[in-house]
């Protein structure tokens, strides 16, 4: 079937045109009235009808098949709809039928077919209810966006009818997608074979019309939903979900171009959708989110699946295909970002950064530009929430004994390893469990803490964000659960490590109930424990007082970390890598003494290396030992110590003095 189809069909009306323009001569009272030019002479109107307008285009062998029938089945239009359409259709095709509908409404500004107009050239009366039925506003034409009708303020047979410009191209072969869509709405033309395709589409075919795909992180919903919907012989139109319901007035545009097209909908992600307004028994839609499915949304009830992640295998060779000639040969995508879950659309973009980032650097991609894309896929909304910190350390620069760093290197592994082990191995406990890696790092301020977080972050290559508690932490009841669920929620879609510190304020020890307060703190302990029992991503508790940690959270920590106090072998290596490598040294520095004379946890001594060199970039000259005993002097003041002999020794005079 050609687009002659179509024209033939408005050739026969322009047949029908002749016809009422006879009658409308024979009925004339007047057919000599000298106004009548001012509508349209008889003689005017014979020669438009005697010109033959030739409907094909110089471009016809390059029209696709006609599209009126498939359109027809698929709004469910029955033969005067149809009919209706096309005279409504007509101007659009052929600018003889303006001046047609001109005459034949009497009225030469009126050159669009009215509704009275329109259903005398289909032979129905126009006093038929059934005939008017099939322009009402809950008709197929009107609901399915084919046809608008106008001039709302007259009578309904002297409404002026008109097919849409997007209906008109999209007849004429015209497939681009309708303007007012730009931005919330795209053609899904990538297929990713994902798990649970094969299934999705054999339940598609089968006029399941309703799905919904809750999505885990990294389960690529968005493309399961586009190649199922290709496997079962739908296109897909992908459709951004917070920009339609921020402009809901589209609803019939998407509605209208999924009709065109014969295509399915992918809507996502979703919170509170109006899904009935888009529904149509015609359109597979499949509609995905992170949450669960509410039966609010519809009175149809979807078909359930869950968009899993890609198994590791899977992910490797994406990020392989993606960057086919571009790798560095030394480089394993799969070992390289075998940590970071993230679904094939994530990774098709992540990968394109890791290009650009490594054009700009003149080479090929290697591990740092592939996880530097990577973390370039991480939303937004945890930063509301959190303070991002660019891992900037690493390995040597922690100065810990060997027990601590064995357990920071374990936890780092139960991130790198943990697909093979809980996912190919089968090791994920029961209980409804999430994928989580957790950590307590105990000990004193200033022992490296956070600095250990971050140097765990920066080997995986990922950003550490610092849960800020004062955003957290609320007096009303309820509150605090609530601020850190959307914590959670964000943290669990972002690849990351989530340092919360400070941690006994929010993870304190549960206490016997003598109040209403006691009750309240209890509950919000107890939703803390079930939702770190569900965390899927990375997280580190830090905390100044260990024992004041409830013992149901420790139960269900991976690692734990004591961070000790440093002895003197470690205080010494301390001093040294905190003055570094740069600062120019006096030659009376004696680190030695520095280390056993002052007992200070790692982030006192940087503090004061830091105020020694301020205070010899002052003086113009290295920094000396009289810098370093004024800086000690003064971390004791802060600290509320005492400027003792014993520990000053010698250099007492020199704090006494200043």
């Amino acid at each position: 079937m050609s687009q002659g189809y179509l024209f033939e069909r408005v050739a026969r009306l322009e047949q029908r045109i002749r016809d009422a323009v006879d009658s409308r001569r024979a009925a004339d009272p007047n057919p000599d009235d000298p106004f009548r030019g001012l509508y349209l002479s008889h003689e005017a109107i014979d020669a438009l009808l005697d010109s033959h307008r030739e409907p094909f285009t110089p471009f016809a062998d390059s029209v696709p098949d006609g599209r009126l029938r498939p359109l027809a089945d698929r709004a469910g239009l029955t033969g005067v709809d149809v009919e209706l359409l096309l005279v409504a259709l007509a101007p659009d095709l052929d600018s003889r039928f303006e001046q047609f509908y001109g005459y034949l409404n009497d009225d030469v500004t009126r050159r669009r077919a009215t509704a009275g107009l329109a259903l005398r050239l289909c032979g129905i009366p126009e006093a038929s209810a059934a005939g008017r039925a099939r322009l009402d506003a809950d008709s197929p034409l009107l609901t399915c966006g084919l046809l608008t009708v106008g001039d709302d303020d007259r009578p309904f047979l002297s409404r002026t009818l008109r097919v849409p410009d997007r209906v008109v191209n999209h007849l004429l072969g015209d497939d681009r997608l309708a303007p007012e869509l730009a931005g919330c709405a795209r053609l899904g033309t990538e297929l990713v074979e994902v798990p649970g395709r094969d299934r999705l589409a054999r339940a598609i075919r089968d006029r399941v019309g309703l799905v919904y795909l809750k999505e885990h992180p990294g389960g690529g919903a968005e493309e399961l939903g586009v190649g199922a919907l290709a496997a079962a012989g739908f296109p897909a139109l992908v459709v951004d979900a917070p920009r339609w319901q921020a402009e809901l007035e589209l609803t019939g545009s998407l509605r209208r171009e999924a009709l065109l097209r014969g295509a399915g909908i992918v809507l996502g992600p979703v919170e509170d959708p109006r899904l009935e307004d888009l529904a149509h028994p015609a359109v597979p839609l499949v509609v995905h989110g992170t949450g669960a499915w509410d039966p609010r949304w519809s009175a149809t009830a979807p078909l359930q699946l869950d968009a899993m992640p890609l198994p590791a295998a899977r992910r490797a060779e994406l990020w392989r295909s993606r960057l086919e000639g571009r790798l560095a040969p030394d480089v394993d995508p799969g070992e390289a970002t075998a940590h970071f879950v993230l679904g094939p659309g994530q990774i098709a973009r992540a990968a394109k950064a890791a290009s650009v980032t490594a054009l700009a650097d003149g080479g090929l991609v290697r591990t740092a530009h592939l996880r530097a894309g990577a973390r370039s896929q991480n939303a937004a909304g945890l930063q509301r929430l959190a303070r991002r910190i660019e891992p900037a350390v690493g390995w040597p620069d922690l100065v810990l004994p060997a027990g601590v760093l064995s357990l920071l290197d374990e936890l780092a592994a139960r991130a790198r390893y943990r697909d093979q082990v809980l996912d190919e191995w089968r090791m994920r406990p029961g209980g409804g469990r999430g994928r989580g890696v957790t950590g307590l790092f105990a000990g004193d301020s200033g022992t490296g803490k956070t600095m250990s977080a971050e140097v765990v972050a920066a080997s995986l290559g990922l950003d550490l964000y610092t849960v800020n508690l004062a955003t957290v932490v609320d007096k009303y009841v309820g509150e605090t659960e609530k601020n850190l669920e959307r914590i959670f929620t964000e943290a669990s879609g972002v690849n990351a490590v989530l340092l919360f510190d400070e941690a006994d304020a929010i993870f304190g020890k549960r206490s016997e109930v003598r109040d209403a307060h006691d009750r309240y703190a209890n509950i919000e302990s107890a939703y803390l424990l079930q939702r770190m029992e569900t965390f899927d991503g990375i997280a580190v508790l830090a905390t100044n007082l260990r024992a004041n940690l409830d013992e149901a959270f420790t139960r269900r920590l991976d690692v734990i970390v004591d961070f000790p106090l440093p002895d003197v072998e470690l205080r010494h290596r301390l001093w040294d890598r905190c003055l570094g490598t740069r600062l120019p040294r006096a030659a009376d520095l004696d680190l030695g003494f520095l280390a056993g004379a002052f007992e200070l946890a790692g982030g006192h001594i940087r503090s004061a290396a830091v105020t020694g060199a301020y205070l010899a970039a002052e003086a113009g000259r290295p920094v000396a030992m009289s810098d370093l005993v004024g800086a000690v002097a003064r971390e004791y003041r802060k600290l509320g110590r005492l400027c003792l002999d014993r520990e000053f020794g010698p250099y007492l005079a020199l704090v006494t003095d200043g």
